[in-house]
């Protein structure tokens, strides 16, 4: 009789984190891998039949993990590109005028604005990811979507707040 992913999950949790981890790094992001690899086969349980069920949850957190750790280098690649404090600190300011500081706070009561007009999943995941530097697991699972969705949210967001800043410069 074939295992239900639930059995299988309990019975390999430990072996499916210590494998994630392996690729990650991170206890705790192998954990919210395995738990997303784990909604993503019953997601695919209910829209197909799976005949290998556990060797399909070994594979899909794999895949997470290496997407994870894909990104990451890229954020890292990325990173490396921007200066310390210490430097920045070093930096003799330029002279602002107060045109463009007018224009600054202007820009920025439209990004406030752009923001609190969002759906609230929408402001908290713009939130979360550019404000409090929470990775897209970290906000899936803390508000019990899946990562594409807060992907989604967080494109809805950017572009909602792209767009208020553009029609408000135009204008």
């Amino acid at each position: 009789m074939p295992r239900s992913l639930n059995d299988i999950y309990v019975a390999q949790r430990r072996s499916l984190v210590w494998t994630v981890m392996k690729i990650v790094g991170s206890r705790q992001t192998a954990e919210d891998l395995a738990q997303e690899s784990y909604v993503k086969v019953a997601k695919a349980l209910g829209e197909r039949q799976i005949e290998h069920i556990q060797a399909f949850l070994y594979q899909t957190a794999r895949n997470l993990a290496l997407d994870y750790r894909r990104s990451e280098q890229s954020k890292a690649r990325i990173e490396l590109h921007i200066p310390d404090d210490k430097m920045v600190r070093e930096i003799p300011a330029q002279s602002v005028s107060p045109e463009a500081e007018i224009i600054d706070r202007e820009r920025f009561r439209i990004l406030e604005k752009a923001l609190a007009s969002l759906p609230e999943r929408a402001r908290q995941v713009m939130i979360l990811s550019r404000l409090e530097g929470w990775s897209y697991p970290r906000i899936a699972e803390h508000l019990g979507v899946s990562q594409n969705t807060v992907y989604n949210d967080m494109k809805l967001a950017m572009a909602h707040c792209l767009d208020a800043v553009t029609r408000h410069d135009r204008d």
